[in-house]
């Protein structure tokens, strides 16, 4: 008995033309965004994504699928090679993230239409190496802060605009005393604050940053280091100035003075502790920020003997090792507890002797 001859069919198919390769580079394109909207990413982070591959598939010229190893190290070794890499690590992430989805899903289906076998360019030899950690933020001490905050203070008395000068003198206490982000502090609504719940009353952060883009995280904070005490001032005393209404659902807390019922955007509360920062604050020559506020919060809690896991808890993070990269140790603290321990083991030998 003879052996039959088996032929493979994609021998006698046509290969694809160029418009149905297009449309099947759209199809993926479309399933990716899917795939990672299901994943549970917020919708700038998948749009994030698709900006880094389309600014790749621009470079080349063909579709991703297409790229190889060596196409790879040119694009990350020259064309980017000035990069930040922040932008290296990003654009880098898409790519793979890419192609691990082309395996899973349409490995055969490639292969039927192109005669390709999925393989990322993006391997162990030419990875961008490096973290997309921020850059180390070195926040004021203390006596510098209580000096911009006491200063500002002073000066609302005397401001051109005392309303909206007062809401952003708010909301950066709220960042130094509690640790909130600034987008966590303008999405606030008067019912956020729990005056009711614990000893200090509390603050319902609705919009907290997810990790890895999943979305906003809730979070209940504590009104400790007199943050009560500075939004029931803000309340009494600035918040009806900008013509709100209290009974209003969803007044926002901190409201734009452009717009009525509309709440405060990122940049007058950033350019807001700018300016009070080159007023109030002058021998500062670093940016003084939001999110440095937020590191400045997390160091004064750890040096006030606050531990890690209560102080990730407040600041919402996922990880108590992000925790830690917000921990400054400032000015002699390692020295003096050297000699703290220096002193306690002299004390042991003394007992001996």
């Amino acid at each position: 008995m003879g052996l039959a001859v088996v032929r493979d069919l994609r021998d006698r198919r046509a290969p694809a033309t160029a418009e149905e390769l297009a449309d099947f580079e759209v199809d993926v394109l479309a399933g990716f965004v899917l795939a990672r909207a299901s994943a549970g990413l917020t919708d700038g982070t998948v749009r994030c994504d698709v900006s880094q591959l389309e600014q790749i598939r621009d470079w080349f010229g063909r579709p991703l699928w297409e790229m190889d190893p060596t196409d790879a190290d040119e694009y990350f070794g020259r064309v980017l090679r000035g990069a930040t890499s922040g932008t290296r690590l990003a654009r880098s992430q898409a790519l793979r993230t890419y192609f691990a989805f082309l395996e899973l899903r349409f490995q055969a289906q490639m292969h039927t239409l192109t005669g390709r076998v999925v393989t990322c360019p993006i391997d162990e030899v030419n990875r961008p190496r490096g973290r997309k950690d921020a850059m180390l933020r070195i926040p004021p001490d203390e006596a510098e802060i209580q000096t911009l905050f006491s200063a500002w203070a002073a000066g609302l008395a005397s401001c051109r605009k005392f309303a909206p000068t007062a809401r952003n003198y708010t909301a950066a206490r709220l960042m130094a005393d509690v640790g909130l982000r600034v987008n966590e502090a303008r999405n606030l609504d008067l019912d956020d604050i729990k005056w009711g719940l614990g000893p200090f009353g509390k603050l319902h952060v609705r919009i907290g940053k997810g990790s890895n883009g999943s979305g906003p995280r809730e979070r209940m904070v504590p009104l400790i280091n007199d943050a009560g005490r500075t939004l029931r001032w803000y309340i009494e005393d600035v918040w009806a100035q900008f013509g709100g209404d209290h009974r209003s659902p969803r007044a926002p807390l901190f409201p734009s003075e452009r717009r009525s019922l509309a709440r405060v955007g990122y940049e007058p509360l950033r350019a807001g502790l700018a300016t009070a920062v080159a007023e109030y604050l002058p021998a500062w020559s670093e940016k003084l920020t939001p999110h440095v506020l937020r590191h400045y919060c997390a160091s004064q809690m750890y040096l006030n003997g606050v531990d890690l896991i209560a102080i990730q808890e407040l600041l919402g993070h996922a990880w108590v090792a992000t925790t830690m990269k917000y921990v400054h140790v400032h000015r002699t603290r390692i020295e003096q507890a050297w000699l703290d321990g220096q002193r306690r083991a002299a004390r042991r030998l003394e007992g001996l002797a």
